[in-house]
């Protein structure tokens, strides 16, 4: 009886602690963020080094999009208050220009700042050429980036990017519609 009574604790004991581990990303992709080379909003050299560690949402707009974009950067605007709200530190958020010949820092500080944007921890980027960025965006992030030959739009896919203090995308999301921001949260904790 003592053996049985035992091994039923014991049982209970590793299954509450096997419960107490850290808790994964359902889905979680997993992708290596490759190193970029860029210019900030406020005109200083910017890589994947001033993020190391950290968790960060990433995005990709630019300051002339006429649909799309005004969207997005609103609901990372909302999103970036959210995590202020939750008391969530070590996250930042980072947008890539997709339109870097046209978006200097000045146009991406100003476009910012039509959104609300809280520079302590919102970093926009350009200072890259269109091929890098097409690449990039393809190589790394799986995503779509194409300037056409003719018009001033980029075609661009809409999805908000979560990246660990591991350096790797655990997960993209809707950053246009139905954005699901409880679940972006929950991730976010997840990696805290």
């Amino acid at each position: 009886m003592k053996l049985r009574l035992s091994i039923v604790v014991l049982l209970m004991s590793m299954l509450f602690l096997s419960a107490c581990g850290k808790k994964e990303i359902e889905g979680a992709v997993n992708w290596p963020v490759k190193d970029f080379s860029a210019t900030s909003h406020d005109n200083k050299p910017f890589s994947l080094k001033d993020v190391k560690g950290k968790i960060w949402v990433a995005d990709f707009v630019f300051t002339n999009c006429a649909d799309v974009c005004p969207p997005m950067t609103s609901n990372m605007t909302k999103l970036q208050k959210m995590v202020k709200d939750e008391g969530l530190k070590n996250v930042e958020f980072v947008s890539f220009s997709v339109d870097p010949t046209v978006d200097t820092p000045e146009k991406l500080t100003n476009y910012a700042k039509q959104y609300g944007a809280d520079f302590h921890n919102w970093t926009f980027l350009t200072g890259y050429d269109q091929a890098f960025i097409e690449n990039y965006a393809r190589d790394t992030f799986k995503t779509l980036v194409k300037k056409p030959q003719e018009g001033d739009q980029v075609i661009h896919q809409t999805y908000f990017y979560l990246v660990g203090p591991d350096g790797k995308i655990k997960k993209s999301y809707s950053g246009f519609k139905d954005v699901p921001f409880d679940e972006i949260i929950d991730n976010i904790k997840t990696l805290e």
